[in-house]
């Protein structure tokens, strides 16, 4: 039996996109812009099984059994390795800085990039109608619709869902605009004085980044570019699925561009916050792109603030993280989201009036988004100022039905004052915004128990369900650690955080500033946890 004899996964659509490439599954070809690609029959195979299963881990052995008869005998680990190698070779990729397949150590390999399903080749664009898709990125199916332009990923509806007029021009004609409208803008800014809205907005407006250098080797990396930023501004779990897209597509017209490999960092870092993408897989490729964007362009603010933001957070490199938060504003004073993030860090290793102040001049640099209002009420709220918060945050929520970050700082804020129903509302719009079946059910739990028997109730009703759910790899043990401490069960709290350490859980970096340990903050067994991650110690 040859290799060109073993049926391909039968379920697959017959072409497959992603990036400037797509895969004809049934002409055996891979192209790139409409062009072949030279790539043999081994690792086109290896392709097909990649994208059979996205976002999935595939094992050597699954690739022995998908891509060898069972009676031919090689060196399969070897011969896998070679096949995966052609293949990177192929689509421009790095096993170093993965765009489109992840070594997962130890367990094989995993494509990360996003793909959609077309049933006829494509064409060039000047040529080709508008068509819908669908988007699939790590494993979850997403509904594109077809667009003005012909292209992929054009259609950018404004943040609450209405037409802007700015929108629809880069929408539905930035391939001829967007060059132009940069050309403007730049002339224009350079003798006004003007300076753009930072990155750190979630606005309709996709606005030039601080400290990003915007010197790509071509447009097209640029319009692709722009796209990102508009999705990621919006900090929707599509949205931002969106921007990883646009930002690959970028990479791959431009290998060399630094602010695309910066805009794939960023979406790495919310994911995992705006998604359901977990945090071991999307700290090891923000890191990636962020050194990637660094050894580029070591004068990019905006790369040192996302570097920063993974050390912080996904390696618990303090030092590290404060070096490049510094590096990143003294590169540009003016960067709204160096000194965005800068006030989170701050406040979870207990500066609060440096995060404060911080947090304010991100909002006088960017004072329309919503992103860094919202952290501005959460940050409130932790340093004592309820009565500006709590309406902040409700403003937020009101004006942005669809931003994550409001109902989730209203949920912690409604608990700590006791009002349990506007709680368990607030619950209940996040997990909706999620698309997250998990917490979801952890709401009716609790308003059952709350029903049933207050706010005891409530919290016992949560714990079985979140253990269960924590076995099951869909929530983290930082949420059960603060059941346990509502419950005032103090020696289970710690217990638990220790888990949260042991799986270095992105979560524990929070643990210092978070009043629901409170009462642990006596215990040595606290004090030396803190000293473990990195934190200071709390008096």
């Amino acid at each position: 039996m040859s290799l060109s004899s073993i049926p391909l996964p039968s379920d697959l659509e017959p072409v497959i996109r992603f990036g400037l490439f797509e895969a004809d599954l049934r002409a055996g070809e891979l192209r790139k812009n409409g062009v072949r690609v030279k790539i043999q029959d081994l690792p086109f195979r290896a392709l097909a099984v990649l994208l059979s299963r996205p976002g999935e881990v595939i094992s050597r052995d699954e690739f022995r059994q998908a891509l060898w008869p069972p009676d031919v005998f090689v060196d399969f680990d070897r011969a896998v390795s070679s096949a995966i190698k052609r293949l990177r070779d192929a689509l421009g990729d790095s096993a170093d800085n993965p765009i489109f397949i992840e070594t997962v150590d130890r367990r094989g390999y995993r494509w990360i990039a996003p793909i959609s399903h077309a049933s006829a080749p494509s064409v060039p664009a000047s040529a080709a109608p508008p068509a819908a898709s669908a988007i699939v990125v790590s494993g979850e199916l997403l509904r594109q619709p077809a667009s003005d332009s012909g292209a992929e990923l054009r259609s950018a509806p404004s943040a609450k869902g209405q037409p802007v007029l700015f929108s629809r021009l880069l929408v539905s004609k930035s391939v001829y605009l967007l060059p132009l409208l940069l050309l403007v803008f730049i002339v224009w800014s350079s003798r006004s004085g003007f300076r753009p809205a930072k990155a750190g907005a979630n606005s309709q407006h996709p606005p030039l980044v601080a400290g990003t250098t915007l010197h790509p080797a071509n447009e097209e990396a640029k319009d692709l570019y722009l796209q990102g930023r508009f999705y990621w501004n919006k900090r929707t779990p599509e949205s931002l699925n969106q921007a990883v897209d646009a930002f690959t597509q970028a990479i791959v017209h431009d290998p060399g561009y630094s602010d695309a490999y910066v805009g794939l960092a960023d979406c790495y870092n919310l994911l995992r916050e705006f998604s359901l993408m977990p945090a071991s897989e999307a700290y090891p490729r923000a890191l990636a792109a962020a050194r990637t964007a660094v050894e580029l362009d070591d004068r990019s603010s905006d790369a040192h603030a996302s570097l920063a933001f993974v050390s912080f957070y996904g390696t618990w490199n303090r030092a590290a993280a404060d070096k490049e938060f510094r590096r990143a504003i003294e590169l540009d004073p003016r960067n709204a989201k160096a000194h965005h993030w800068y006030a989170g860090y701050l406040q979870n290793v207990l500066r609060f009036d440096e995060s404060l102040a911080e947090i304010n001049r991100a909002q006088a640099l960017d004072p329309n988004s919503p992103a860094i209002l919202a952290d501005k009420g959460l940050f409130l709220w932790l340093d004592g100022h309820r009565d500006e918060a709590l309406p902040l945050l409700k403003k937020i929520e009101a004006a942005e039905p669809g931003f994550i970050s409001p109902p989730r700082y209203l949920k912690y804020a409604y608990l700590d004052i006791g009002n349990y129903p506007a709680y368990l509302s607030e619950m209940k719009k996040e997990a909706l915004l999620l698309h997250d079946n998990s917490a979801m059910a952890l709401a009716e739990a609790a308003e059952k128990g709350f029903a049933a028997h207050g706010a005891r109730g409530m919290f016992l009703s949560e714990l079985p369900l979140e253990k269960n759910l924590f076995e099951q790899g869909k929530i983290s043990p930082y949420t059960v650690a603060q059941t346990y401490a509502r419950l005032g069960e103090t020696a289970q709290a710690m217990s638990w955080l220790e888990t949260c350490y042991e799986r270095h859980d992105e979560e524990t970096t929070g643990i210092a500033a978070d009043p629901t340990f409170l009462k642990l903050h006596n215990l040595p067994a606290f004090q030396q946890l803190l000293a473990r991650i990195g934190l200071p110690p709390v008096t």
